[in-house]
């Protein structure tokens, strides 16, 4: 019952805002010009962005997070996979 509530609470936080790295938050970057963003904006866009199989909630990076041991998950690569791979 107790995970049910904090998943629960995680997804309704994180509809609030765009998860930094996610497919969405990339295109809003990608528009974006750069002399706007922050060096954590060019950090994150860098590690996620570049490749399909890094951006939060691609096709790809659902597939490798479904083939990595779930004991290996931190608690946010968990949060990001229920919000965009299953939900």
């Amino acid at each position: 019952m107790r995970k049910i509530f904090m998943i629960t609470s995680l997804l309704l936080l994180g509809a609030c805002s765009v998860e930094p790295g996610s497919e969405k938050w990339c295109a809003q970057k990608k528009e974006q010009p750069k002399t706007e963003w922050t060096s954590s904006d060019a950090i994150t866009f860098a590690s996620n962005c570049l490749l399909d199989s890094t951006t939060i909630g691609s096709k790809e990076w659902c597939e490798d997070m479904s083939d990595k041991p779930k004991g290996q998950w931190t608690a946010d690569e968990t949060a990001s996979y229920t919000k965009h791979c299953i939900i």
